[in-house]
């Protein structure tokens, strides 16, 4: 089985703020040190992998447990690069709890960004308090996700986007695609950039409405067909993004 992996910052771990190196011991505490000693039982001796979700790794395996923490000694320490290009997407804010189900699903694939778009079509609407938690939701969603997934550099979920804000993010790509049933050009047909961002727009469960197509259009995106069938939006992303990772060589 490979190791699990809990966050933890680094950078500045041990007295006096050095970063860890291989010999020195972490206290892991907190939420994660819970996590790790009462749910997840690991006891001395079993292997875990610390990161902060920013690319730094710290191989380290258990020698004290204590009932909701443990040390670990750092047996190797690196930093993973960033893959490229970067893939955002651009979700239109699902109904229920299906917004936490694309996210978990693009995390799990390897989307670098997820952007909340409250497209006029939404059902769902964040507003007010009820915004700050379900971006709340989200984030957490991606976090554990992260972890799961073995992934040591964890997903951006960015502030929740209106379509205007969404077209300058499709404006600074360097491939801007657009998901639409009516498009004539297959998403596998387009060239893909080996460096940027690659932006993909998912629309929500009503679609996208002629006047965002034109806003995005006028942003240099692309409309594009992803299938001969029509996905819900909270699948949508995660088939998106398979495609994609696997044709720029990220797969």
């Amino acid at each position: 089985m490979t190791a699990p992996v809990f966050l933890a910052d680094l950078s500045g771990v041990l007295p006096g703020g050095a970063p860890v190196a291989p010999g020195d011991r972490v206290l892991l505490d907190g939420p994660e040190g819970r996590h790790a000693a009462a749910v997840r039982r690991l006891r001395p001796g079993e292997r875990l992998d610390l990161t902060d979700g920013a690319g730094r790794v710290a191989e380290c395996v258990v020698r004290d447990v204590a009932k909701d923490s443990l040390t670990a000694e750092v047996l190797r320490r690196y930093d993973v690069e960033a893959a490229r290009p970067r893939l955002v997407v651009v979700q239109g804010l699902p109904k229920g709890d299906r917004g936490e189900l694309a996210v978990e699903m693009m995390t799990e694939a390897g989307v670098d960004v997820i952007v909340p778009w409250s497209a006029a079509r939404c059902v769902t609407q964040w507003k007010g308090e009820r915004a700050a938690k379900a971006l709340a939701r989200w984030r957490s969603t991606a976090r554990e996700a992260g972890k799961q997934a073995r992934r040591f550099h964890l997903p951006e979920v960015a502030e929740q986007a209106s379509t205007a804000q969404v077209a300058e993010l499709l404006a600074g790509a360097e491939l801007a695609v657009v998901l639409h049933e009516e498009a004539a050009q297959p998403l596998t047909g387009l060239s893909l950039p080996r460096n940027g961002d690659v932006v993909v727009v998912v629309g929500p469960e009503g679609g996208i409405t002629d006047e965002e197509i034109a806003a995005f259009r006028a942003a240099g995106a692309v409309p594009t067909l992803l299938g001969p069938t029509v996905l819900r939006t909270s699948t949508a992303g995660v088939a998106a993004a398979a495609v994609l990772l696997s044709r720029c060589g990220r797969w």
